[in-house]
């Protein structure tokens, strides 16, 4: 990896930088298998808006430190909050909602290219953050989970949409139901994860594709990703017309125009986002 530069998060259960125009956000607590906490939860949250309105950053690459990815929230507190009877049901509701709009709601609308690496196990909500970025890379040593049915909870983050999306109906409810912990090789097979590399070999995998992301057609890329929202929701004509309008966008940018130039050259395009 090239040298980068080190950007303050607030705390240092997260650790942020940019390299190559790619914005690398690492969970740092490893001693809790990076458990979202009160500091890491509201720093991440921040960078990943930070950074995907960043002009100077191409793509996002979140992972963890040490040899876990993230564990989901933290069981052990669960039991204290619980004690809090004067927060009101629909205060929690409320409180949750503007939580999960605000993580896996905002990093799945970011129109930059999004890349996890899965250095080991992702659980719960760590889960649903892996699963809400566009391409998702495991360390063969890696294990999934959704966790939720074995402490008594339904699901959060998004975890039923982005499953369902990516795993289909049926494997959906058998991953919610049972919480069994999926290895590597599973996962790429179910479509949770786009590739599993030997676990030495992760972290430089993941740079690499995110680093041809940044260099990529940054205007293209954010059409794109329109383009597969749009077709989850709606019909085949539908889709055709929102492409043609999209296609006619990008066609009159100067990447296009200097992705053309560079094919009749043969050569690599140096695109510019404009």
């Amino acid at each position: 990896m090239a040298d980068g530069s080190e950007i303050d998060t607030g705390t240092g259960e997260l650790l942020a930088e940019i390299r190559d125009r790619v914005a690398i956000l690492t969970l740092n607590r490893p001693e809790a298998r990076n458990a979202l906490s009160d500091h890491l939860t509201p720093a991440l949250r921040r960078m990943i808006k930070r950074f995907g309105d960043d002009a100077e950053v191409g793509a996002i690459l979140i992972t963890g430190a040490g040899t876990a990815f993230c564990a989901g929230g933290d069981v052990k507190g669960m039991g204290q909050g619980s004690t809090k009877a004067e927060v009101s049901f629909e205060q929690r509701v409320d409180d949750l909602r503007v939580k999960q709009r605000t993580l896996t709601g905002t990093l799945v609308a970011v129109r930059k290219p999004t890349v996890a690496a899965i250095p080991g196990p992702a659980a719960g909500a760590g889960l649903a953050l892996a699963l809400a970025c566009d391409i998702r890379i495991a360390a063969e040593s890696a294990i999934l989970t959704t966790g939720y049915a074995r402490i008594g909870l339904s699901g959060d983050y998004g975890m039923a949409w982005l499953l369902t999306r990516l795993a289909g109906f049926s494997r959906a409810r058998e991953l919610m139901l049972l919480s069994e912990r999926v290895d590597a090789r599973r996962a790429e097979a179910l479509g949770l994860v786009n590739r599993v590399v030997p676990d030495v070999q992760l972290r430089e995998t993941a740079f690499a594709i995110a680093v041809s992301l940044a260099e990529g057609p940054a205007i293209a890329f954010g059409h794109m990703k329109d383009n597969l929202d749009h077709a989850m929701l709606n019909g085949f004509l539908d889709s055709l017309d929102f492409e043609a309008e999209n296609m006619v966008r990008t066609a009159r940018t100067l990447d296009h125009k200097e992705a053309v130039r560079a094919f009749v050259e043969k050569r690599k395009a140096a695109f510019v986002g404009h």
